[in-house]
């Protein structure tokens, strides 16, 4: 691929399948220095009293922090760009309008408490002599994610996570989407294997069309741990030009997992 063709590519795909993304998600730092057919979701909770949602204060220290990753840069504060609002996001077919909403980093249904993080890891130096082309798609070989951390009254969590594992079973097909004013065609939904740590999750991979018939990977894992309901949305920029796959940072996920206790 030319070099001018995958930067058009990347920039293009990058924000027509997640705009909130593709630019860097920005925003303050926290300088506190504290198998794809497989199914989807699979709960570890047996019937048991509801737990208690997490007031804001609560939820907030139970975000992600600098110091809670080994590399990497949380971001507290979400910059405007990427602090996508529910109506911004729409999809032409009900049915997949959860999928979209996690994509985007809002939050399913009426939560009582919610809040936001953007990591973004380390982009990997090319070698000397590597070729152009090939230095510019190491530059963008970034992982990114946007988390949001949701708590629900009433089983809303529970509710949200059959809703997401409904809308990839009827949207396995693909759908359309517009976010943030930015239209999104994704030609396939799938399941893989769910996280560990919560009382219950789901992981899918949305396969998303972008610039150049370039068939691209957008993923989402959902853990739910109680009330509280955190989605990852997570994107690699040369991914998007090249249509490869890539891996969730699991230490990432782990670590915001693991402070949700």
């Amino acid at each position: 691929m030319r070099a001018i063709a995958v930067r058009r590519t990347a920039l293009a795909a990058s924000a027509a399948a997640l705009a909130l993304l593709a630019t860097a998600c920005g925003g303050s730092g926290d300088d506190d220095k504290s198998g794809e057919g497989k199914g989807a979701s699979e709960s570890t909770a047996a019937a048991a009293p509801a737990a208690k949602a997490l007031t804001a204060a609560e939820l907030e220290k139970a975000g992600l922090a600098q110091s809670d990753v080994k590399d990497g840069k949380v971001a507290t504060k979400v910059a405007a760009t990427d602090d996508i609002a529910k109506d911004q996001v729409k999809t032409e077919e009900a049915a997949c309008l959860p999928l979209a909403y996690a994509q985007a980093g809002v939050a399913q249904g009426e939560p009582a408490a919610t809040t936001k993080r953007s990591w973004t890891g380390e982009p990997k130096k090319p070698s000397k002599d590597t070729k152009p082309e090939d230095a510019l798609l190491a530059a963008l070989d970034v992982d990114k994610m946007l988390i949001n951390l949701a708590s629900y009254e009433d089983g809303g969590a529970e509710e949200a996570v059959k809703g997401l594992n409904a809308a990839a079973e009827k949207c396995a097909g693909g759908y359309t989407a517009t976010v943030g004013g930015e239209p999104m065609k994704v030609t396939k939904v799938a399941t893989t294997a769910a996280p560990e740590g919560g009382d219950e999750g789901a992981a899918i991979t949305l396969t998303v069309a972008a610039d150049e018939n370039v068939q691209a990977p957008s993923k989402l894992v959902i853990v739910r741990k109680g009330a509280t309901l955190v989605t990852f949305s997570a994107v690699n920029l040369a991914a998007m030009g090249t249509g490869e796959d890539f891996d969730v940072p699991a230490d990432v996920v782990a670590a915001q997992v693991g402070k949700l206790g």
